[in-house]
């Protein structure tokens, strides 16, 4: 089904947060006993390609594009991902401090996904990403 996509991530560093937020229009989906959320970013390098997969346990970011990242969670473990750049590929590590999926009516829904971020071994911040979906009947 076509959602609107309200997504916010607030990135921690120290004693400082930044956070990100904007509105697009993708696709929601159930397969296999997980949830898809898949949406498309305009930046300024060009325009990113992003799934996100939660399951009861695990959750996936893929993005694809103009930037190409993997990022795995699991309320157990850290898990590996990928960043990469003109500059490389970086390892990025996630700790995952929750993950949600709450359907709060038919066709609308949060994802939460709270981690610490680590890349090439060092903490770059810990993110608490909020997207909320919403069927768009008129899309």
């Amino acid at each position: 089904m076509t959602v609107r996509v309200d997504l916010s991530t607030t990135i921690t560093q120290g004693e400082e947060n930044e956070t990100i937020s904007f509105t697009t229009f993708g696709r929601y989906y159930e397969k296999a006993g997980s949830a898809y959320l898949r949406y498309d970013e305009v930046l300024e390098e060009g325009t990113v390609k992003t799934t996100v997969k939660l399951s009861n346990e695990q959750g996936l970011i893929l993005r694809g594009g103009a930037v190409k990242m993997r990022l795995a969670f699991n309320r157990e473990d850290r898990m590996n991902g990928s960043y990469e750049s003109p500059h490389g590929t970086f390892l990025l590590q996630t700790h995952t401090k929750e993950l949600s999926h709450t359907e709060t009516a038919e066709g609308e829904g949060t994802l939460r996904i709270r981690y610490e971020l680590r890349m090439q071994g060092s903490s770059v911040g810990n993110y608490d990403m909020k997207i909320t979906y919403k069927e768009e009947l008129n899309q």
